[in-house]
């Protein structure tokens, strides 16, 4: 499968998910600059890495959403392309709209880096497919503004519509209900704050993340 990962000023992140999509693919991704204006032919995913895009300067995510490359992300995701976020993908998916609700700052206000405990929520999505339902799996986190807010009502139909992909096993950041990970109505977009592609290889401490990975592999028919 052709990949692509976006690259902003300030990402820190760009690299770790490049080396798990080759080491999962077996292909290097294409690594696209945050000023172009489209994406390669025939991608199958794009991945919104984490890092501190801009600096984190306005808001977490604010100005590498309105990033020209972000345009051809939202018409591809329109068509159902598969985009990953993880994040400050995740911040920048929920500043373009492409997924709802915020990622605000941790309720304790501290930068929480560490492994977390996941629930798999949905085992349903192209993204999950790989994972059992109510598995618990271990990702490590890095974040700061990583605490997901959305009105009560959203908060319902997401639940409603099984697109909570992941939840907190455990108390990390204030998020509300333990929300963890998002998807769109469509499913093909999931915004995940822990990161799985520092999990797919047992160096790395467990190779849980990979799954993910893999299951996109097989739902693209790669």
């Amino acid at each position: 499968m052709k990949t692509a990962v976006i690259v902003f000023p300030g990402s820190n992140c760009d690299r770790d998910i490049a080396v798990a999509l080759e080491r999962v693919t077996g292909r290097a991704p294409a690594m696209v600059w945050h000023r172009d204006t489209e994406l390669p032919e025939g991608v199958g995913l794009v991945a919104v890495p984490g890092g501190f895009s801009y600096g984190d300067y306005l808001r977490s995510g604010a100005m590498a959403a309105r990033s020209p490359i972000m345009r051809a992300v939202a018409s591809g995701a329109e068509r159902g392309l598969p985009v990953l976020g993880v994040c400050n993908g995740f911040q920048v998916l929920t500043e373009a709209g492409l997924l709802p609700g915020a990622l605000m700052r941790n309720a304790g206000l501290n930068f929480v880096c560490r492994d977390v405990t996941l629930a798999v929520d949905n085992a349903q999505s192209a993204f999950t497919s790989r994972y059992a339902a109510g598995e618990r799996v271990v990702f490590p986190v890095a974040h700061h503004d990583g605490n997901y807010v959305a009105d009560a009502d959203t908060l319902d139909r997401l639940e409603g519509e099984g697109r909570v992909a992941f939840r907190y096993a455990e108390p990390v950041n204030g998020s509300a209900r333990d929300i963890a990970g998002v998807l769109s109505a469509q499913g093909n977009v999931l915004g995940l704050m822990p990161h799985p592609e520092r999990r797919v290889e047992p160096a790395h401490g467990g190779d849980d993340g990979r799954r993910l990975f893999e299951g996109l592999l097989e739902a693209v028919g790669a």
